[in-house]
Formats: C-alpha cells, sequence, structure tokens
C-alpha cells in the first residue's frame, strides 16, 4: 500500500481545523441518522453539488442502510473570485427526473447560502416527494441568504478551508482532513 502524501502545514496550509478521525466518526453518524430517517422510503436520490460534495457523497452513499442512486449537479456563483458573485450558474444538470422522488441534496459548505437557496428552490419545482439537504460544512458567518440544512457536519469559523472535497484553485481536495488555508 503507496502512503498518502500530505502537504506540509507551510505549504499555506494555517492548521488542520478537521481530522480525518473526527470526520469519519460524523460521516458514519449522518449516515446512521439519515438511514433512519429514510428507513421506509424508495426512491431516495443523492445529488451531489459538484465538485465539492464528491468525497463525501462517496463515503456517505457507501455507510447508508437504505438503497438509493446517485446523481450529480454542478453549480457555480464564484467565478474566478473567493467570493461569491450571488449569482448561481447551472454547469450540468441531473440526469434523473426528480418528480416523486426523495430528494436528498449533498453539499460540502455552507456559507453565503446562495447556491443551496437557488438549488433547494430549483428542485422544489421539479416536485419531489421530499427535498432535504445535508452540509458537511456550515459557516453561519459568511451567511448572506438564509437557508435551512437538515444534516449538518460541522460549524467552523469563518476562515478558508480546503480538504475532503474542498479546493483553493483545483488543488487540496483530497486531503482526508480539514485545514484552513491563507489564499495567496
Amino acid at each position: 500500500m503507496t502512503a498518502i502524501t500530505i502537504p506540509p502545514l507551510s505549504s499555506g496550509l494555517v492548521r488542520v481545523l478537521i481530522d480525518a478521525d473526527t470526520i469519519q466518526r460524523r460521516v458514519t453518524e449522518l449516515a446512521r441518522i439519515i438511514t433512519k430517517d429514510y428507513k421506509d422510503v424508495e426512491d431516495l436520490v443523492l445529488v451531489g453539488v459538484l465538485k465539492g460534495s464528491f468525497i463525501l457523497l462517496s463515503d456517505l452513499s457507501r455507510k447508508l442502510g437504505v438503497t438509493h442512486s446517485v446523481d450529480f449537479i454542478a453549480l457555480s456563483s464564484y467565478g474566478n473570485s473567493e467570493k461569491s458573485t450571488g449569482n448561481v450558474r447551472m454547469i450540468m444538470d441531473v440526469r434523473e427526473n426528480l418528480a416523486d422522488k426523495h430528494v436528498l441534496i449533498i453539499e460540502d459548505i455552507l456559507d453565503s447560502g446562495y447556491t443551496l437557496d437557488y438549488l433547494k428552490r430549483n428542485f422544489e419545482s421539479r416536485r419531489p416527494a421530499s427535498l432535504k439537504t445535508v452540509a458537511l460544512l456550515d459557516k453561519p458567518d459568511r451567511r448572506v441568504v438564509e437557508v435551512e440544512v437538515d444534516y449538518i457536519g460541522f460549524e467552523i469559523p469563518d476562515v478558508w478551508v480546503v480538504g475532503y472535497g474542498l479546493d483553493y484553485a483545483e488543488k487540496y481536495r483530497t486531503l482526508p482532513y480539514i485545514a484552513e488555508m491563507e489564499p495567496v
């Protein structure tokens, strides 16, 4: 087995906010709760918001004790900036018809609220049987649009974070932990 190379904190990473073991314990707990909530449900669709949610979606979906399908959507509200523009743009839509299905949106981080608000309104118009949300990270100090999340992994301070799917300039997504970073 090949060892995982983890960039040193001197490469712009300030500190580890949430270690890999803590993340895995929380994802397991979320899976247990979601399994209980959806135990009598058919047609559960997990919709991962690309690219940031792909690791969470993968880990969570394998730990769920209920039958489900997986789909993806890609949105953008950041452009080339570190701050959300507030203008959410759909880059790729789901392939599955969501009407009369139980939809669980899987999001990496909730900060401004623009993206998740847009997505919830968009999906509601498709008449799902139910619509709930999962966010690994919640950054309430950045909230511009109030949006309710059904399942939250961790609340974090208003700092730039990378790892476990989150990136900076398409780097650091595959770190097994969440780290604070000083963007350059």
